[in-house]
C-alpha cells in the first residue's frame, strides 16, 4: 500500500488552495462573522470559555479560531502544511490567539505531553485513519480527566447508500477524487480512505476509557458538500431515499473517566 500520508497529505495541499479562495468556505465573510460554526455544534458544546481545546483534523482552521473567539485556548492539528500555513496567516491577521502544529494525529499523539480540557472534532475526519481505536485512544490521552470529548461527523449510512463500504477493511478505498467545495474544476487528486461503522466508533470510544454522555443523529447536513442534497430548511441539506430523509450527521459528547 502507498504511504496513505504521502497521499493524502498532498491531495489536502491541493484541495487547501482551492477551499481558502471558495465561497463554501467563504473566508471573507468569515473575517468578518469570526464564526464558522454551525447550529449542530452550537447546540451540543460545553461552554469553552476558559478551556484549553484540542481541535483534531482543523483544516486552515476556520473552526479552530471560531472556538478561540469564544474564549477557549485552542490548538489545532492537520497534517496538511499548507492548510496549517493559511491557519497561521488567518490567526495572524485576526489577531486570533491560537496555536497550530502540522502533523498526522497519530504521531502528534505519541509526543504529545499536554492534557486539554475539551478535544474537538467535526465533518468528514474519520474517513482518513486507518485505525480507529488508535484514534480513539489519542482522544482519551489527550484528556484530562473529568475533559469533555465532542464530535460532530458525517453518518457512514449515506455513504453505504452512495456506494461506499460500510463496515471496516483493512485495504483503503483508493479514489481519484475532486474536492467538494463549488471551485473544484475538473482535477482529481489520489486519495486513500477507510469507512469506519457507527458502531466501531462508539466501541473504540467507550475501550479507550470514555464514558458516553450522549449520540445524536441528524437527517441534515450543515454543509452542501454531498451530490443530491436538498435544502429543504435554510442551512439544512437533506439526502432522501425512497422519500425518508437519510441520517446524515451524527455526534457524540463522552468524558474522560
Amino acid at each position: 500500500m502507498a504511504d496513505y500520508l504521502q497521499v493524502n497529505s498532498a491531495s489536502w495541499n491541493k484541495k487547501t488552495e482551492k477551499h481558502i479562495h471558495s465561497e463554501f468556505y467563504d473566508v471573507s465573510g468569515f473575517k468578518k462573522s469570526l464564526n464558522s460554526l454551525k447550529e449542530i455544534e452550537l447546540g451540543e458544546m460545553p461552554d469553552v470559555k476558559g478551556k484549553e481545546l484540542l481541535h483534531l483534523q482543523c483544516h486552515f482552521g476556520l473552526d479552530t479560531l471560531s472556538w478561540a473567539v469564544k474564549g477557549a485556548r485552542v490548538t489545532g492539528v492537520d497534517f496538511s502544511d499548507t492548510a496549517i500555513h493559511y491557519a497561521k496567516e488567518l490567526a495572524g491577521e485576526l489577531k486570533i490567539n491560537a496555536d497550530f502544529i502540522c502533523d498526522d494525529i497519530y504521531s502528534f499523539g505519541e509526543k504529545n505531553g499536554k492534557k486539554y480540557d475539551i478535544v474537538y472534532t467535526s465533518y468528514g475526519v474519520l474517513s482518513w485513519l486507518p485505525s480507529i481505536s488508535q484514534w480513539a485512544n489519542l482522544v482519551s490521552g489527550s484528556l484530562k480527566t473529568g475533559g469533555i470529548f465532542y464530535m460532530a461527523e458525517f453518518h457512514p449510512l449515506h455513504d453505504l447508500l452512495i456506494g461506499y463500504p460500510y463496515f471496516y477493511k483493512k485495504e483503503p478505498v483508493k479514489l481519484d477524487a475532486e474536492t467538494y467545495t463549488e471551485n473544484s474544476g475538473e482535477e482529481t487528486n489520489e486519495e486513500l480512505e477507510w469507512t469506519h461503522p457507527f458502531s466501531s466508533v462508539l466501541d473504540s470510544l467507550i475501550k479507550a476509557g470514555l464514558m458516553i454522555q450522549s449520540v445524536r443523529e441528524y437527517p441534515f447536513s450543515p454543509y452542501p458538500c454531498f451530490s443530491g442534497l436538498e435544502e429543504r430548511e435554510p442551512g439544512r441539506y437533506y439526502f432522501m431515499h425512497r422519500n425518508n430523509p437519510v441520517p446524515l450527521v451524527y455526534t457524540i459528547r463522552a468524558v474522560k473517566t
